[in-house]
């Protein structure tokens, strides 16, 4: 790794007061002292040292970004006079500023130099050497600013808890974006029983990765990871230290937000712009205790927090208004003489170690035995998911701050005790052996009939589908005969019918086993045809969420293609926002609730699901509401399944909806998870505002609503854009925050944008310190003399449907 020494540039701007600056020189040795005039930078090939934020502060930037600021020397006293401020290195090596004779700030040396220099390294670490000493390694500085760290872990800096040696190193949040002196936020490594990263929020705990299973924390992403590649120190099975090996050919850095995210950055070096690629908290479920004691969160839920079973709300009424924080009570106490049993929780992050007892080499049957042997213990676990599952954890008093994860490991399960009278009767079978054995016979006898059944079912289905045809081959779904059909909505009659879209007519039916139906009936004289057709029943039926609409079948029959759906009683959410008379049934409240609906159904789509999924025409009419008026994405015709490490594809078949298609995709043909979020951003703003984006017009200008959003944002006037039948109903911060978000999703470029789960976690986070929303797609005035009134309308290009997909790092 190249060193290069200190080097100083100054701007050619100077102030009205002349001020005395030393020579330009290579290296700062001892004695030589310079008088800061406007901006002192020394440089490495990556990073730059200075003085920022009008010449208060000396810090560490990137070159390429200088708005991105990774140290701050004296982050605790910024410079008062800047015309009397000394920045010099001392004959025994020490590094000090001064003002007026009064020290600013110094380095603490671990032992006085002979021949000191000030060097600027490649990583970004700012260090002084004894040019006496051969050795150049990192155990030859007599002082590093990577001892130091403020609110960015770089490649190569390392995080530290070592009781023996008294070395805690962590990072803290800058105050807000502007004030590098210590926030709120800091994040530490913890040996509490096991390890975890924990950040705190003053003197509360605000998130946690979980503990170490002995692979990754289980709630921090699976290692090794693509992305970064951690490396750990343990000492006798605690975490000493955690940092990232250096690799100068990814640009890469790890932030602690003012707003307590930490987000992990990597720099698309093309564009000079930083890419979040993971953060947390990575949605509200994993805010520290969301659901208070012994309550999990289930972040796919309508109703974010459940009890365990056996347990009840503590506080009903506040529960019922969504404030969980009381948590959940047990229904009936435990009985340790008379015998309790314990209920399976799976693939959740295992409670906090408030109150627990460890044991790192018992079985977990052992473990089971000895939690029942113990009144006070509450629950159990394997801490560990190598070799098996091993050791002992038990709990005692609450379980706080679990949290359920879809895709989690299988090793990931938690044992609850519960009175026996709480307890599934099949988990009773197995742990209490009751049964009589001509029960057991009975239900043996039955189970072999049903097992049979349905083999001979299964077999029977095939040959008739085998029948239908070839092309009936690869879908999984119940096939409904067209006669059903055609009863079930009367022969398409027209008081059965409920709209139109690209695909053909959709007609409403009942069916005795289903109930209401939806059929979408494949138009002989649809752009859409077969290909999408058969997408939608391939990508549909592989995803469940409350969020997504549930396809019940489809039918084939000669030229006839219908997909059969779960009704939705109030129609699509473009029904109720834009019509002038309906939209006063959607107050504040239900927009959000529809908002964070959406966005958990999006983020099922491309994080969580078996599948990674594009939806590529996300609009307000493709949003369908239950009679709860519960959001659900619909219409997945045009979706396209996506490799788990594919971030970027390119076609030259553009299909979608003007309006909400983003800049690269609509000119480039080029789309990815960011040209979903494009379309999350836009139908958020049309939700909030009650105005359609294509058609959008305005007496002062000729934007769209982008536009006009962004020219609102900008002025602070951004309740202008509220749908005026809210004013009564709607909360300001709330909008406030819904606007900013709308704004980040639909700016110009892929690469601002945020990913789905920040999406989440700021929608719903209050008094959270969002990012500051750049020009947003499309931002340009169109002629007066365009039609504003034309109405959204697919938009399908050529015949030929290849794809050329690309990979490209994001």
């Amino acid at each position: 790794m190249a060193v290069f020494c200190f080097t100083l540039i100054f701007s050619a701007l100077v102030y009205s007061i002349f001020l005395k600056i030393s020579v330009g020189v290579d290296t700062l040795f001892p004695s030589q002292t310079i008088v800061i005039g406007q901006t002192l930078i020394s440089q490495s090939q990556i990073f730059e040292l200075g003085f920022f934020s009008e010449n208060r502060y000396l810090g560490i930037w990137y070159k390429s970004t200088p708005d991105v600021v990774v140290w701050v020397a004296n982050r605790e006293n910024p410079i008062n006079n800047t015309r009397e401020v000394l920045l010099a290195v001392a004959e025994n090596g020490t590094l000090a500023i001064t003002s007026g004779g009064r020290i600013i700030w110094s380095a603490e040396l671990s032992e006085p130099a002979s021949n000191p220099v000030l060097q600027l390294l490649d990583n970004g670490n700012l260090v002084i050497v004894d040019k006496n000493r051969e050795s150049s390694s990192e155990g030859s500085f007599i002082w590093q600013s990577f001892d130091y760290p403020t609110d960015t872990q770089l490649p190569g800096m390392k995080m530290v808890y070592d009781v023996d040696f008294d070395q805690h190193k962590y990072i803290t949040s800058w105050k807000n974006s502007n004030d590098p002196s210590p926030g709120d936020f800091i994040m530490r490594i913890e040996n509490e029983g096991l390890p975890e990263v924990v950040v705190w929020r003053k003197k509360m705990k605000w998130f946690r990765t979980g503990k170490w299973n002995g692979l990754y924390f289980s709630g921090g992403p699976r290692l090794p990871n693509p992305i970064f590649k951690p490396e750990f120190v343990f000492k006798q099975e605690k975490l000493i230290s955690s940092s990232e090996i250096f690799d100068s050919s990814n640009l890469a850095r790890f932030t602690l937000e003012a707003s307590g995210t930490l987000q992990r950055y990597i720099m698309n070096a093309r564009r000079n712009k930083w890419n979040p690629v993971y953060g947390n908290p990575l949605d509200p479920c994993d805010e520290y205790g969301q659901c208070g004691p012994n309550g999990m969160c289930k972040i796919d839920k309508t109703v974010r927090c459940e009890c365990f079973k056996g347990f009840a709300p503590k506080f009903q009424e506040d529960w019922d208004r969504h404030d969980w924080s009381g948590g959940c009570a047990r229904i009936k106490p435990l009985n340790c003489e008379n015998g309790d049993g314990f209920l399976e929780v799976g693939g959740v992050k295992h409670p906090d170690m408030l109150q627990y007892w460890l044991n790192k080499s018992m079985s977990l049957k052992e473990c089971q035995d000895e939690c029942l042997r113990n009144c006070s213990c509450v629950a159990y676990a394997n801490p560990y998911i190598t070799n098996g599952g091993s050791g002992c954890l038990m709990w005692f008093g609450e379980l706080v701050d679990t949290r359920e994860y879809p895709r989690a490991d299988s090793m990931h399960n938690m044992y609850i005790r519960l009175p026996e009278s709480e307890l599934n009767s099949s988990i009773d079978l197995e742990e209490k052996g009751k049964k009589k054995p001509i029960e057991l016979i009975v239900i043996s006898i039955a189970f072999g009939v049903l097992v049979s059944g349905l083999i001979n079912g299964s077999i029977l289905l095939m040959t008739k589908r085998k029948r239908r045809g070839r092309n009936n081959k690869d879908i999984e779904l119940p096939l409904f005969k067209l006669a059903t059909i055609v009863a079930a909505t009367n022969n398409f009659s027209n008081e059965n019918f409920i709209g139109e879209g690209g695909f053909g007519p959709v007609h409403k039916g009942r069916l005795l086993a289903e109930g209401e139906i939806a059929v979408k009936r494949l138009s002989r004289t649809s752009v859409q045809g077969l290909e999408e057709f058969k997408n939608e029943i391939i990508l549909i039926a592989k995803l469940q969420h409350r969020n997504l609409v549930r396809l019940l079948g489809c039918c084939i029959e000669g030229e006839e293609r219908m997909l059969i759906y779960e009704y939705m009683h109030n129609k699509s959410l473009d029904y109720f926002v834009f019509d002038q008379n309906r939209r006063t049934i959607l107050a504040w409240p239900m927009r959000l609730d529809i908002i964070m609906g959406i966005a958990r159904g999006l983020l099922y789509l491309h994080h969580d699901s078996r599948l990674k999924i594009i939806h590529r025409d996300l609009k307000t009419s493709n949003i369908l509401l239950d009679g709860n008026l519960n959001p659900k994405i619909s219409d997945f015709g045009l979706a396209r399944i996506f490799e788990e490490n594919q971030c970027i594809a390119r076609t030259k078949r553009v299909v979608g909806t003007y309006g909400y298609m983003s800049p690269e995709y609509s000119i480039d043909g080029k789309f990815s998870m960011k040209s979903d979020i494009f379309s999350m951003g836009v139908v958020i703003l049309e939700i909030v505002s009650g105005k359609k984006n294509r058609g959008f017009n305005h007496h002062d200008h000729y934007h769209g609503l982008l536009g006009h959003a962004w020219l609102l944002w900008k002025e602070n006037r951004f309740l202008e854009l509220m749908d005026e039948c809210l004013n009564d109903t709607f909360v300001e911060s709330q909008v406030k925050r819904c606007v900013q978000v709308g704004l980040l999703c639909v700016q110009k470029f892929a690469e601002d944008r945020p990913i789905m789960s920040s999406v989440l976690f700021m929608l719903g986070t209050d008094g959270a310190i969002l990012p500051e929303p750049k020009e947003p797609g499309f931002f340009m005035e169109r002629s007066s003399s365009t039609v504003r009134s034309s109405p959204s309308s697919s938009m399908m290009s050529q015949n030929n449907s290849m794809t050329i997909t690309d990979l490209e790092a994001r």
